[in-house]
């Protein structure tokens, strides 16, 4: 087997691959021994008539298709492994040049290349400092929610409904005074200050006692999904049959006692203050990664080959349909979930893939620049942390991951201490 690489220009490149004639005739011959049975020849019986005897009653190219499509697959990437010196970023776009019996097969591949990138400034990039602080207010406002979460539901007596109660009625609409379909509910839960009815229906309730009628007037919105109640006013004839309302605990040590793992409140506010700045932490350190990334981008300069981001566009569609495969869904009842159309769906992933294109290469490009280099030491961790996630030891993994695999693992750990890097040069302002 030998390669010639034909660089194309923008970072795409041809690749010829010549296969010698003796290994394309083994291809022939096991795609014939794979289809023989398959095969009726006059005077013989079914699977056993001899090759030259097929080809010449079905032509000399019979086999040529399962051949190649055998000798493509493996060829090319026993070329990319033993004979490219390039870094291949996209699938390959194949053509065949040559395919005779006795002769060497020849086929091409049409890629795309890692593109090069200029630097710009990396080192020292400015960004803004994140408040990290955590205020009395922001742990209070931590605590009203989980005494919401935890409030319970009593039963009121003797007095209107109010904002925030829950209201148990029966009610029916009318246009003009005549009933309208679809406009009539019995047994309706409904909590008050919630939107999930008409906007002033539940505003409407406000005052309402127990057994007493209530005449609700509201609008339908102008974009309303029945066509024929758009924009109309309506009257609701409502009775509300039960009141209920949230009954909050005291803000105590009992309280602290029952909603987490300690025993007084002074305990529970000082958890909740170091889980929130944690939180913030993390959320700074996410938001300062993003900044610096964006700058650094902006100021290096590359062209990206349009088949390396269709190729990564592809990968992480098909990472996105596993995953929601994986959680039982499919792609297609996402869509209709969201109301996505295929095209916004690969223009969203489209736009995520060249950002990820883009950052991986300024990283590997600082990488290379600042002379960044994964050691064994930090690989070994690496994959035994892989190989406790998977339950499986760590030279299992390894053997598991193949060659390919523990050279990406190499590459992935480079970029990871590149970003560390930059990320520690730079300077917040």
């Amino acid at each position: 087997m030998s390669l010639q690489v034909e660089k194309l220009g923008k970072s795409m490149a041809k690749l010829t691959i010549e296969v010698s004639a003796e290994t394309f005739d083994k291809a022939l011959e096991t795609a014939f021994q794979k289809n023989k049975h398959k095969i009726s020849v006059p005077g013989f019986r079914k699977g056993k008539a001899p090759r030259k005897m097929v080809e010449k009653v079905y032509g000399k190219g019979m086999f040529y298709e399962d051949a190649a499509n055998e000798l493509v697959a493996k060829e090319y990437e026993k070329a990319l492994e033993e004979e490219c010196a390039e870094e291949v970023v996209s699938y390959p776009k194949f053509g065949v040049e040559q395919m005779e019996a006795g002769k060497p097969f020849i086929f091409t591949a049409e890629v795309a290349l890692k593109p090069p990138v200029a630097l710009g400034k990396y080192k020292g990039v400015e960004v803004a400092k994140a408040d990290t602080q955590v205020s009395d207010g922001e742990v209070d406002a931590k605590i009203e929610q989980e005494r919401e979460s935890n409030a319970r539901s009593v039963p009121v007596e003797g007095r209107p409904v109010r904002d925030g109660d829950t209201v148990l009625l029966d009610y029916e609409g009318f246009l003009d005074g005549t009933a309208f379909p679809g406009g009539k509910g019995e047994d309706q839960s409904l909590t008050i200050g919630s939107g999930d009815f008409l906007p002033g229906f539940e505003e409407g309730l406000v005052g309402a006692r127990i057994g007493e009628k209530k005449a609700v007037s509201v609008t339908f919105p102008d974009n309303y999904q029945e066509p024929s109640l758009a924009g109309k006013e309506a009257v609701f004839e409502c009775v509300v049959k039960e009141l209920r309302e949230k009954l909050l605990s005291p803000l105590d040590d009992e309280f602290a006692s029952e909603v987490s793992e300690f025993d007084t409140l002074e305990d529970y506010r000082a958890d909740i203050r170091r889980k929130l700045s944690e939180e913030k932490a993390r959320q700074a350190l996410a938001d300062k990664e993003e900044a610096v990334l964006d700058a650094i981008v902006a100021q290096a300069q590359m062209e990206i080959p349009s088949a390396m981001e269709e190729t990564k566009k592809e990968q992480m569609l098909e990472d996105f349909s596993t995953k929601l495969r994986r959680s039982g869904i499919d792609i297609e009842k996402y869509m209709q979930y969201t109301g996505l159309t295929q095209e916004a769906l690969e223009s969203q992933i489209g736009s995520r893939a060249l950002q990820s294109i883009q950052r991986r290469l300024v990283l590997e490009a600082v990488a290379e620049a600042e002379h960044l280099e994964a050691g064994e030491e930090e690989f070994q961790a690496e994959a035994a942390k892989l190989a406790e996630a998977d339950g499986k030891g760590t030279e299992e993994i390894l053997e598991a991951l193949g060659q390919e695999g523990r050279e990406q693992l190499r590459k992935d750990l480079r970029v990871n201490k590149a970003l560390r890097w930059v990320l520690e040069n730079a300077v917040e302002i």
